[in-house]
């Protein structure tokens, strides 16, 4: 089979570009020929010409579209995967792919579909007002902290929505959890039988970690303000439970934390893995609605237990009291409750850790990703196929 993934790769990494990159190198693994269609946010300055570069490329990108449309004709792919567009790749190249008869995938990593800045958060809780077509409230509220951005998102998905450049042409759409997926056929006006939820991959180490030794309660994703990290510290400060935060040296920072903050900044994937393996505990405090969760997949992998916020996917992800808990999202003194109880309960943390790990290698292996990815992409060429007779 022959796939070309098409995606932007943008600035900060994160859990989405890890995915693609994740599925191009197990498909390719299985014997996959597959080309890239890429632009990297990290090739243009990060300074106001580089933001208005990307503003004219969210709207008028004509040499990506062109070149991708090479690319398409030179490489002949059986089927076209894309995931996040904006800024510098045109949706047009979607009606490409259209006009050539290629089949399209496009996964979801967001919520790009329903909210102009992708988190439905705001003022630290959810925020919904976008739905329906209400584009306008992400310029009233100013929900990316700078008024052209604003401006820019909004008219972007107001752009995309009213010429129906996905809804029109995608012929199949992939989520990372279920809770993702449910939302978008609420919320999105897309058909649930053209829609799938694949977790993500994630690498399982050969052996798991002894959870019950664990030295700190452990945080690990992007430090800002949806991700919850002050009630992580507020809880700590109610408990006799030793913090400790750990981020990616691409990861922007948008909040303040106190200096006494003990944090680990990795730069290579063992580094991130001995963080876990060291843990006795992965707490995920998100306000958000988390699409996946795959800091606390992996930590799951490692047999860490994890304590996560009762919203969005990761509801989906830790089962309370088998692997891990789960507890009402701001609530910190509940939060430190269940901190508390693993740290003084080595061996329920083991017990937890075991369920967990046996969790990642049952929904989160590479063979299991790939299986359903093929799933996907043999229904999707089945169904053009039977559409051309």
């Amino acid at each position: 089979m022959k796939i070309l993934h098409a995606f932007v790769q943008p600035r900060s990494g994160g859990g989405s570009l890890a995915s693609t990159l994740a599925t191009i190198d197990i498909g390719r693994k299985q014997g996959y020929e597959i080309e890239v269609f890429t632009r990297k946010s990290s090739d243009y300055p990060n300074n106001f010409t580089g933001r208005l570069h990307a503003a004219v490329s969210a709207f008028y990108a004509p040499d990506s579209a062109r070149e991708f449309e090479e690319q398409l004709l030179a490489f002949k792919p059986d089927l076209v995967h894309a995931n996040e567009l904006f800024p510098y790749l045109s949706p047009k190249i979607l009606e490409i792919c259209k006009k050539h008869s290629i089949p399209l995938v496009m996964t979801c990593d967001d919520y790009h579909l329903t909210c102009p800045v992708r988190n439905h958060f705001r003022n630290q809780g959810v925020c919904t007002k976008c739905l329906g077509g209400k584009e306008y409230w992400a310029v009233v509220h100013n929900c990316r902290g700078n008024m052209p951005e604003s401006i820019i998102n909004a008219a972007y998905n107001f752009m995309v929505r009213k010429r129906r450049w996905i809804s029109k042409h995608v012929d199949h759409f992939i989520t990372c959890s279920e809770f993702t997926r449910q939302w978008l056929v609420d919320n999105a006006d897309i058909d649930a039988k053209h829609i799938t939820s694949i977790p993500h991959a994630i690498e399982i180490p050969e052996e798991p970690a002894d959870a019950g030794a664990g030295q700190y309660a452990a945080f690990s994703g992007r430090f800002v303000p949806e991700k919850g990290i002050d009630d992580f510290l507020a809880a700590a400060a109610k408990c006799d439970v030793p913090a400790k935060l750990s981020r990616n040296i691409n990861h922007f920072v948008t909040i303040n934390l106190p200096d006494t903050v003990d944090v680990v900044v990795t730069t290579q994937r063992h580094e991130l893995d001995a963080y876990y393996r060291n843990a006795r505990m992965l707490v995920f405090p998100s306000r958000w609605f988390e699409t996946y969760g795959v800091v606390g997949a992996e930590a799951m992998a490692h047999g860490i237990p994890v304590i996560a916020a009762r919203i969005g996917a990761l509801e989906q992800l830790v089962d309370d009291g088998v692997d891990g808990f789960l507890y009402e999202p701001g609530d910190t003194d509940d939060l430190a409750s269940k901190m508390q109880r693993l740290w003084d309960d080595p061996e329920l943390c083991r017990t937890f850790g075991s369920a967990a790990r046996r969790k990642a290698e049952a929904r989160f292996s590479h063979a299991r990703n790939f299986e359903q990815t093929e799933d996907v992409y043999r229904t999707v060429l089945t169904a053009g196929r039977e559409n051309t007779k």
